[in-house]
């Protein structure tokens, strides 16, 4: 069985290393990646702030169906996660995947979707550290971990705080992944 897994991001403005290291790692593990965004077309990458390379976009949120994914990830970078929590396609999304109870690997600035998705409440998570504030805010608990996974939820949540937790990041979304697509 493939695990086939969304990875959500905007246009513009996502870290190239947090989307092409767990990209990677689905594709070793046999997996079938499959990049979403707000826009059909490329998106630009990122290596923090100057441009990197572009990637094709599989699906736009439009025609992205939950029911057809095993999990979703959540690169960061500052400006991808911005956007898309400002895209309430975009954020329905998400929260759809909380809803069907499949598993959601978010780093560094991703979290901010989870905020505006209202899907962090009562979830212990990480992140960069800069949006502490804001899972609190939203009623989760937020931890200075390598990598943390909350099953206190519908679904398993793992998150992790920048492009060094990768490593950790990559083999628990994996796990995850795994058992959700054996359920």
């Amino acid at each position: 069985m493939t695990t086939r897994i969304a990875f959500l991001a905007a246009p513009e403005g996502v870290e190239q290393v947090e989307l092409t290291d767990p990209w990677q790692a689905v594709m070793d593990a046999a997996g079938a990646p499959r990049l979403v965004s707000t826009k059909p077309g490329r998106i630009q990458a990122y290596h923090h702030l100057d441009k990197a390379d572009t990637f094709a976009v599989d699906e736009d949120v439009d025609t992205a169906r939950t029911g057809d994914f095993d999990g979703l990830v959540l690169p960061g970078g500052v400006a991808n996660p911005d956007v898309l929590r400002m895209d309430d396609r975009a954020v329905a999304f998400v929260r759809a995947f909380f809803d069907a109870g499949k598993p959601v690997a978010a780093i560094c600035h991703a979290p901010w979707v989870l905020v505006e998705a209202d899907v962090v409440r009562g979830r212990t998570l990480t992140s960069w550290p800069s949006l502490r504030t804001d899972i609190r805010n939203a009623g989760g608990t937020w931890v200075d971990e390598e990598v943390k996974v909350c099953t206190a939820g519908p679904n398993a949540l793992v998150t992790s705080r920048k492009p060094a937790d990768l490593k950790a990041f990559c083999a628990a979304a994996l796990a995850e992944f795994r058992k959700a697509a054996g359920a």
